[in-house]
């Protein structure tokens, strides 16, 4: 009696199964019975062909070697040149960006430039010394700038000189409450 049962209710769920999908059947009859669009063929794919790259037999630039743009006659080897030679100063470990001028002194008509690190320490320097990793020597100080120039390697490995300024930045302290 069991088994009949078993086997009366599979068929029932099977036959349900089969009526609600009655509405997905139509809709695909209905969609092959509809024109179809035209598909253009795939285009023709072109075999690729090799190049054998070889700069020493072409006398093509090996790109994998450095070398040197050359610059124009008129303004290769200018002569400016870093003095290489010369003891490091402290503000020249810093990049020039991380320094900040904070103030100005005056002592016996000389103006320094109060210039602080960004650990905090501060330094007293006047015209002539160095500031920044770019070989910067202050050529002017007046109470809201120093003035300084820079001898950078360019592209084509010529040093240049560039005028940089460092401009004064007001300490702003943070009132604790």
């Amino acid at each position: 009696m069991r088994t009949r049962a078993v086997i009366a209710l599979a068929g029932l769920v099977l036959v349900a199964c089969g009526e609600q999908h009655e509405d997905l059947q139509a809709w695909i009859k209905e969609q092959d019975n509809m024109p179809r669009p035209r598909i253009d063929p795939l285009p023709e794919v072109k075999p690729f062909e090799a190049f054998a790259y070889n700069a020493d037999k072409d006398g093509l630039v090996d790109p994998f070697k450095p070398r040197k743009i050359e610059a124009p006659k008129a303004t290769a080897g200018s002569g400016i040149r870093p003095d290489l030679n010369r003891p490091r100063e402290p503000l020249e470990a810093y990049p020039l960006e991380n320094l900040r001028m904070v103030g100005t002194l005056a002592q016996k008509k000389e103006v320094f430039a109060l210039i602080k690190t960004p650990d905090n320490n501060l330094f007293r320097v006047r015209k002539g010394n160095y500031l920044g990793q770019n070989f910067g020597q202050i050529t002017e100080i007046d109470e809201g700038s120093v003035k300084l120039k820079e001898i950078i390697q360019d592209g084509a490995g010529d040093w240049t000189e560039r005028v940089s300024t460092l401009q004064l930045q007001e300490e702003q302290e943070v009132a604790k409450k």
